[in-house]
Formats: structure tokens, C-alpha cells, sequence
């Protein structure tokens, strides 16, 4: 399947966009010539024969005017004007006649013609009567000119009428076709609103969806994930990227492969010399080898007190070290958590007392666990431990657990100095430690073993904290 580049999606679908609009306009313009074709027939065609039907109701009129004076007067001028008048009005019917009217009104027109004629030719039969002298049948003569005359205007008012109503046809017909391309119209620019909208959405998520997976990505690299595991359907640039993130994602992988590898090496490396030094430390302060001073004994119980911190730091990265690379063999079996956490109370309770903090207990009763003791006692270890170390003189460290929807939660709450927003996600990294909160000793691994160790029992471990106001570290398990 061929992917289009992000350039090419752009230009694709303004491209579609264009082209309806380029549709949408042709119709419209289309529209506009209709209209103006039926506008222009109005005005040019039908309106124009109303006004030439008043004319030619006045010209006929004329025509009768003049026909009555010159037979009462006999006076050649009447006769004359009623010339004319008949020229006037047959000049207008011929004007008519080439306006492009419809049939009925061509018919129509034909009939107003030949009754005109029929007038023209009585009363020019009249007028030689009385040239003449002769007598004639005067009334017959009235009688069927008028009906002529009356005949014609029936016939120009019924012209009149055909316009009107071809009129209102015609404006009837441009309401449609308006109607009609309004709704075209909507129809068109609904179509390409939604188009543009599905084709922004589908080219943004294009862009943003893949985006969106390698910041996930980041941030599983920042928390020490390595996998190369960026396989996306995306654009050729993103996709681009996602194979260089691949490739930055096995390097990383590989340098902290030999990290850990080389940590793990020296640890095992360092903690035989360790134990020996701590042993001889030992035998000599029991005066195994020979008596010792006051001075020398305050050495070698530095020396025995810093032995101890280096056989913790190496344990805890063999710990670490093992966990990662899942060779930590877990047992698990039913436990009491509150038997656990005393446990761990008890043990803590000197560091507790030198440093006068008060440890509350705020316990409610939780189901027993499938747990594996020994590591969740040394998350436990870690936990209070991390709280009480950082908890000034006089302080209070608080400890709680409560059950929730088959979930278990455990609190460590201290009063120290707190984490700010910003490193509160980074302290469960290893060899991390937050800036800027004392220099207290540390190796940095305590919460780093913590959270594997509480992954490894199906839960999840965080802290919730602000400067100043000490830390609170949620721990949850399944139930």
C-alpha cells in the first residue's frame, strides 16, 4: 500500500476542494444565465406587449374616433387621421409580432389583424357610399364594425391576460429554480464543509496520532524502555522518524544492557572484598588482633559503617539488576500486610527514636494477600525507611492502609520537605535523586526497587507532593 506523504494529502485534498468549488461555481454561473434569460424575456418580451396592448387599444380607438367624425362631417383631415391611426397600429402590430411570442399569443395577434382588416375594409366601403351617394344599409355597416372593433379588443385583452399569466409563470418557474439552487447549493457547501472537515481530521490525525504514540514512546524511553517496537501506519516522514526512534531505542537498549551488565559485574566483583573488610573490621574491634586504642576503634567503626553502606549499595544493585532482567525468583503466598508493616516498624523503630519522629499507624482492616514477603517487606523497608530519613527532628511519619473496589492501598505519608511537581515522576528512576532537598546519603535505588517490586504484584506505586508540605506515597495492589 502506498503511503502519501503529508504534501501529497495537502495537495490531494485541496485539489477535491477546488473541484467542487469549480462545480459549485459553473452551476451557479449556469443559474445566474437562466435567470438572466428569464428576466431578460420579462422585461423585453412581456412587459413589452402589455404596454404595446395599451397602444393598440389606443390606436384602435383612434381609428374609430376618426372613422365616426369624417362619416358625420365627411371632413377629408378625419380621414386622414384615421389613415394614421391604422398605420400606427399596424406598425405596433407588427413590432409585436417579432417579440418571439408564444403560439396562443401569435394566434391571437393573427386575429386582431384580420379583424382590423375587417374593419379597415367597412368602413372604406362606407366612405365610397358616401362619395357616391348611393344609399346603404348604414346601421348594418355600425353594427359590424363594432363588433370588429369589440372583437380586436377582446383579443388585445386577452393578449394581455396570456403575458400576465405567462409572467407570473415565468416568476413561479425562477422561485423554483431559485428554491432549487439554494438547496443545491446547501447541499454543495454541506457536502464540502464536511469533507473538508473529514479530510482535516483524517490528515491531522494522520500527523498527531503517530505523534502522539511516539511521545508515549519518550516517555517509555525516559522510564528505561528500550523496545524497538515503532511499527506505524503513517506518513513517510513520521515513519521516517518512528525508524529512527527504532534505531535510537536499540542503541539506548544496548548501552544500558552493558550498564547493567557492568554494574551487576562489579557488584559481584566488589562484595566478596567488602565482606572481608567488614569481617576483618570486625575481628579487630573484638580485639582478635591484639589490643586496640580509642582512636583505632573509632576508625575501624568508620571503616565498618562505610563497609555496610557499599555491601547496601551493591546488594541493592544486584537487586535492581535482577528484577530488570526478571531472573528474581518471587514466591507467592497469602500474607498479612499489617503483620508485614509492623515488621518493618519494629525494625525501624531506633532510627525512629534517635530522631524523636512519631510513626502513626491508621490501619483498617484489608483482605489477606497473595503476596511474596520477603520482597514486599524490603519495598515496605524502602518505603518507611525513604520517609523517615527524610522527616526533620520531631516530625511524624503516617502510615495507612484501606481496601477499595478489590484494591488495596497502602500510605506513607511524611513531613519532610516535599518534591516539587517536576521530579516527582523521575525519583522512581534509578540513581536519581531530587535537587535541591538536602544532601542526604543515598543510592538512589530504594524507590527504583520499590516500583519493580509492586509491578511484579500486579499494582502500581506514585507520590503526591508539594514543596514544603511533605510527600505522600500511594502504593496499590490487587486485592
Amino acid at each position: 500500500m502506498v503511503r502519501l506523504s503529508i504534501l501529497s494529502r495537502l495537495i490531494l485534498g485541496y485539489v477535491v476542494l477546488l473541484v467542487l468549488s469549480a462545480g459549485m461555481s459553473v452551476y451557479a454561473i449556469v443559474q445566474l444565465g437562466s435567470v438572466t434569460e428569464v428576466t431578460r424575456s420579462i422585461i423585453l418580451v412581456d412587459n413589452t406587449l402589455i404596454g404595446l396592448h395599451k397602444d393598440l387599444a389606443d390606436a384602435l380607438l383612434s381609428e374609430t374616433q376618426y372613422e365616426k367624425k369624417y362619416l358625420i362631417v365627411q371632413d377629408r383631415a378625419f380621414y386622414q387621421g384615421f389613415l394614421r391611426a391604422r398605420a400606427e397600429f399596424e406598425r405596433m402590430l407588427h413590432e409585436a409580432g417579432k417579440l418571439g411570442v408564444s403560439s396562443e399569443v401569435w394566434a391571437a395577434l393573427n386575429n386582431v389583424e384580420d379583424l382590423q382588416l375587417t374593419y379597415y375594409s367597412l368602413f372604406r366601403e362606407e366612405a365610397e357610399y358616401l362619395r357616391d351617394g348611393r344609399p346603404y344599409a348604414r346601421a348594418w355597416y355600425t353594427e359590424q364594425k363594432e363588433r370588429a372593433v369589440n372583437a380586436a379588443i377582446e383579443e388585445l385583452v386577452r393578449i394581455r391576460t396570456l403575458s400576465q399569466i405567462r409572467i407570473l409563470d415565468k416568476v413561479r418557474d425562477l422561485s423554483v429554480a431559485g428554491r432549487r439552487a439554494r438547496n443545491i447549493a446547501m447541499a454543495v457547501s454541506a457536502a464540502m464543509l464536511g469533507f473538508g472537515t473529514l479530510l482535516a481530521v483524517w490528515i491531522t490525525r494522520s500527523i498527531t496520532r503517530p505523534l502522539t504514540v511516539m511521545q508515549k514512546k519518550t516517555r517509555d524511553i525516559a522510564d528505561g524502555v528500550f523496545e524497538a517496537d515503532l511499527d506505524l501506519p503513517s506518513p513517510p516522514e513520521i515513519g521516517e522518524l518512528a525508524q529512527a526512534f527504532n534505531t535510537m531505542s536499540s542503541k539506548l537498549k544496548d548501552v544500558d544492557r552493558m550498564k547493567m551488565d557492568f554494574f551487576s559485574l562489579m557488584s559481584h566483583e566488589l562484595r566478596t572484598p567488602l565482606t572481608s573488610i567488614k569481617e576483618g573490621t570486625n575481628l579487630f574491634l573484638e580485639g582478635r588482633g591484639g589490643e586496640v586504642t580509642e582512636k583505632q576503634k573509632k576508625l575501624l567503626t568508620i571503616i565498618s559503617e562505610e563497609s555496610n553502606r557499599l555491601i547496601g549499595l551493591v546488594n541493592s544493585v544486584l537487586d535492581l539488576s535482577k528484577l530488570e532482567s526478571g531472573m528474581l525468583t518471587f514466591s507467592f503466598s497469602k500474607a498479612d500486610l499489617h503483620a508485614l508493616i509492623a515488621r518493618v516498624i519494629d525494625e525501624m523503630g531506633p532510627l525512629a527514636e534517635a530522631k524523636r519522629i512519631r510513626i502513626v499507624r491508621q490501619e483498617r482492616e484489608v483482605p489477606a494477600l497473595s503476596l511474596d514477603a520477603e520482597r514486599m517487606l524490603q519495598a515496605l523497608r524502602n518505603l518507611i525507611g525513604n520517609a523517615l530519613k527524610f522527616t526533620p527532628r520531631n516530625g511524624t511519619v503516617s502510615i495507612a492502609t484501606r481496601s477499595e473496589e478489590n484494591k488495596v492501598f497502602i500510605t506513607v505519608s511524611d513531613t519532610g520537605p516535599g518534591i516539587p511537581k517536576e521530579h516527582a515522576a523521575m525519583i522512581f528512576d534509578k540513581f536519581r535523586q531530587v535537587p535541591g532537598i538536602g544532601r542526604l546519603p543515598g543510592t538512589g535505588l530504594g524507590l527504583a526497587i520499590v516500583k519493580h517490586i509492586i509491578q511484579i504484584h500486579g499494582g502500581s506505586v506514585w507520590v503526591e507532593s508539594e514543596p514544603g508540605n511533605g510527600s505522600t506515597f500511594i502504593v496499590q495492589l490487587p486485592a
